[in-house]
């Protein structure tokens, strides 16, 4: 039997490690690009105030991908030491993405974010500026292999369980690496690193003006996180839109319970905007529905339908009575690898095999399942449908919000009113929204693919190490403790920096050109400062 309380206590803990690291990743993904673009206007324009920009984001981008690589390495030891028997049995598959990742931002990216800081005076001005923009392009590649080895999780393709060593085994290692779902998750999830961390400068440009500091390093700040912010987040709703078609194909289940659809409805479906989930009585209260939407975004099509939760749940039930016997075929072959009869009958039934091991939630050995049981095991694939519903919402409206800021930013800093203080004060208060945004869109995807950790192959609670609960307490109050001082560390060195300003130590504070242009005295012409 199947120590429940462990398996959630593991699961608490990664999430705790995971949505903590994941503070740190988008404003990383984010700052990366907008410094290459900065120093290339440095480049191209010679103008210090440009290249005083991509220093001071950089020492911002500094501090955090610090931060970002330190927790990082938590969750790589977590897959061993919490999630044992997961890591044997994926290690053909899920290794080589994250051995690749490590590469790339343990040795690549490190040494490429080394020559950025330390190479200004060592290097020319155009392989510096290939520098950046190699930091920023292998901090997105980066990003991209922890996504496949993710995306896999979410879409097993390219492998196939081997009954001899009991372990998923790579058969498509392309079809690993160009897995749709994700190819999807990886362009949703940078671009919303580019929102967050165009968010970011506008924010702190926005705090300098509103303080009358810096005016015009902040007004260019501001004008590029503008352009890129308004790019970024018009490219989250677009390639968003492509990971709910891939939802579709992929976790039927997950769709239907983010959009609380409890029976499937004719084509084309409904999109719900709100409503109020009633899992008791399996229906959604004064609901608002828009015609069409969801069959378009889902489908691409008027005609194909988007299964309910209840039509899916009766799928499931009959996929754990195969499952039941796929676990028996196994259990056969075991005993005899010669036994034919076995054989086919576990060929005819493999893909099944995870559904049954949901019944080893309330028992040893699923072929000992009551027909209650086995129903039980066909509702336990419904994740939560309250906290998808609301999650997902919030997530869009924040995107839909996001749009609309940007867009006012473009239209401001286009007609040169980047001092307009009614939107300083809407874009400083807007700073943690990106983040709130990135950390639901994480609990839609992880939380919503519940009760798997390899969607349809392999229950989330078969796969944690044989620990107690006492043992992961401890590990879980020892992460807060320190997690939670890593935070105070970091934010206190972010606003250090930000409070010093780009000019600190270069005698100014207002980081003024000491051009001068004549101006009209009693005795004269006296120079006066260029803003």
């Amino acid at each position: 039997m199947i120590d429940m309380e462990v398996a959630d206590l593991s699961r608490w803990q990664f999430a705790l490690t995971a949505m903590y690291h994941f503070l740190f990743v988008p404003l990383t993904l984010g700052l990366a690009f907008m410094l290459a673009i900065m120093e290339s206007v440095y480049v191209m324009t010679g103008r210090q105030v440009w290249k005083d920009m991509t220093k001071f984001w950089g020492a911002l981008f500094g501090i955090n991908f610090a931060l970002g690589v330190s927790t990082g390495i938590t969750m790589e030891f977590q897959f061993g030491m919490n999630w044992s028997y997961y890591s044997h049995y994926v290690g053909d598959v899920f290794g080589a993405p994250l051995a690749i990742e490590g590469l790339m931002a343990f040795f690549l990216e490190a040494t490429l974010v080394g020559l950025f800081f330390f190479g200004w005076d060592r290097m020319s001005k155009q392989a510096h500026l290939a520098v950046t923009w190699f930091m920023a392009i292998g901090t997105n590649l980066s990003a991209l292999w922890i996504l496949i080895a993710n995306g896999w999780m979410q879409n097993p393709v390219g492998s196939e369980f081997n009954p001899e060593t009991m372990r998923m085994e790579v058969v498509d290692f392309m079809a690993v690496l160009f897995n749709p779902v994700a190819q999807a998750k990886f362009v949703h999830t940078v671009a919303a690193g580019y929102v967050t961390g165009a968010l970011f400068v506008l924010a702190i440009s926005a705090w300098f003006l509103l303080q009358r500091r810096h005016r015009g390093f902040a007004k260019r700040s501001m004008t590029v996180a503008a352009a890129f912010g308004l790019m970024g987040s018009l490219s989250v709703v677009v390639l968003g839109d492509e990971s709910g078609y891939a939802l579709t194909h992929n976790q039927r289940m997950k769709l239907a319970a983010l959009e609380a659809m409890w029976e499937t409805h004719e084509a084309p479906a409904p999109l719900t905007l709100v409503g109020f989930p009633d899992v008791e009585n399996q229906t959604t209260h004064f609901a608002v529905d828009v015609p069409w939407v969801l069959g378009l975004i889902a489908t691409r099509s008027l005609d194909q339908e988007v299964q309910g939760i209840l039509p899916l749940v009766a799928i499931a039930e009959t996929r754990v009575e195969n499952g039941i016997r796929a676990y028996d075929a196994l259990q056969r072959l075991r005993a005899d690898e010669n036994d034919i009869e076995a054989r086919t009958q576990f060929e005819e039934t493999k893909f099944d095999l995870g559904y049954g091991l949901l019944l080893q939630r309330y028992m040893a050995d699923p072929r000992d399942a009551t027909p209650d049981q086995i129903r039980q095991a066909a509702f336990d694939t419904i994740p939560d449908v309250p906290v998808m519903f609301w999650s997902f919402r919030f997530m869009a409206g924040i995107g839909l919000y996001m749009i609309l800021l940007f867009g006012t930013a473009f239209v401001l800093c286009t007609l040169r009113k980047h001092e307009t203080r009614w939107f300083l004060w809407v874009a400083l208060f807007s700073l943690p929204l990106p983040w709130v945004a990135a950390e639901l869109g994480w609990l839609l995807a992880e939380y919503g693919r519940q009760p798997w950790i390899i969607e349809g192959m392999l229950p989330t609670f078969l796969g944690v190490s044989s620990l107690n609960a006492t043992q992961i307490w401890m590990t879980i109050a020892g992460f807060t403790a320190l997690y939670g001082a890593l935070a105070v560390v970091e934010v206190m060195l972010m606003l250090h920096f930000i409070r010093k300003g780009p000019y600190a130590g270069k005698g100014g504070e207002s980081g003024k050109s000491t051009k001068t242009r004549p101006a009209a005295t009693e005795g004269g012409m006296a120079p006066i400062p260029a803003e």
